[in-house]
Parts: C-alpha cells; structure tokens; sequence
C-alpha cells in the first residue's frame, strides 16, 4: 500500500503553529501561522499533522477568563492549567490524546516515519521542555504533552520532540538531515532539535 510519490513522513505539530487564532488572548505572535516551520517541513517533504488545541477543545477561545490580557502569560498559563486539571476539562484532554494516539498507532502500523512532534514551550499543556505553573515558567512538559509522552512509552514509541516559543530562532533550532539515499529507498529525513 501507499506506493505512490508521497513520503510517508510525518510531523505532529502544535495546533496553534498553524493557527495562531486560537491561541490565549495577548499571546499572539504572528498574524496566522509560524510559517518559517511551516516552510521547513514542507521543503524537507514531510507531511503535517496538526494536532488539536487541548486548551481550545477544552476550555473555549477565551479559556474562561475575558480579561486574560491583562495578566502576565505565566500568571494566565498557570490559572488555565489548573482549570485543565479539573473534571469534564481534564477528561476531554485525555480524549484528545486517545485521538493524536489513534493516528499516530495508524501511521505507525502502516510504515510512516514519525519524524518529530513540534510544540509550544511554556504552554501549560503543550510545553515539550518548559511549561507554566505557579505563575512562572518551569522546567517540564504541558499536561497534553505528559498524558502523551507516558501513552507514546506505553506503546514503545519513540518520537524526537523539540519545543519552541516565537522567541526562538527557529530556523536555527529545527533541523533536519538528510540522510543517504539507496537506489532502494527514497530520501529519509531525520528530525533533530539543538
């Protein structure tokens, strides 16, 4: 199956990557996507898979707060990851990782190389290597991304994972090598964050 021109590469990516619409109030950085990733994925030939908006599904747009303006991105990322901790938002968080997982077990089974999953540093469900928590930045991940990470080791997966913030060099801190090509495979790219 799948013999056909596509790569069988895939990247997961944060929702908000792709769509920074649906981002918390006041933390916006571009106007619609980060599209230097964007453009590094699509000029290495791997496919995107853009993940759902934990925070969105669970909690709405304005993630229950209309004045989260008005507080530091951290003090606001702390006061939303409690809220995601809670009942019917924190059994919605692991629906959404049964989903993301639901895919990722499809291309796995399949053949498809997971290259990577690319999230959100300081969100306080997608941080890969920080998060917030008691209204400061802390080292860690995102709740989203520790109910996936312990699912991920359940299934013996392994999957390289970076996090960014739209402070960061991005070109500089996403990179992918390109591998040697046999006459029997096509390309194969490798994901490596630095």
């Amino acid at each position: 199956m799948f013999d056909d021109v596509r790569s069988k590469k895939v990247v997961l990516i944060a929702h908000c990557f792709l769509n920074q619409n649906s981002i918390s109030d006041g933390t916006a950085v571009y106007p619609a996507a980060f599209k230097s990733v964007i453009k590094i994925l699509l000029d290495a030939d791997i496919g995107i898979f853009q993940m759902p908006c934990p925070e969105l599904c669970c909690l709405g747009l304005d993630r229950g707060n209309i004045n989260g303006i008005d507080s530091p991105v951290t003090v606001e990322n702390t006061r939303i990851r409690m809220e995601m901790q809670k009942g019917s938002a924190n059994a919605n968080l692991t629906r959404l990782v049964d989903y993301v997982m639901q895919q990722i077990m499809e291309y796995h089974k399949n053949g498809f190389e997971l290259v990577g999953i690319i999230e959100a540093n300081r969100s306080p469900n997608c941080g890969i290597d920080t998060t917030s928590d008691n209204d400061i930045e802390v080292e860690g991940k995102g709740l989203f991304m520790e109910k996936l990470a312990e699912c991920l080791l359940n299934e013996h997966l392994t999957i390289p994972m970076i996090g960014l913030k739209g402070s960061d060099n991005i070109e500089k801190k996403l990179r992918f090598r390109r591998m040697q090509r046999t006459a029997a495979q096509p390309s194969n790219y490798k994901f490596s964050g630095s």
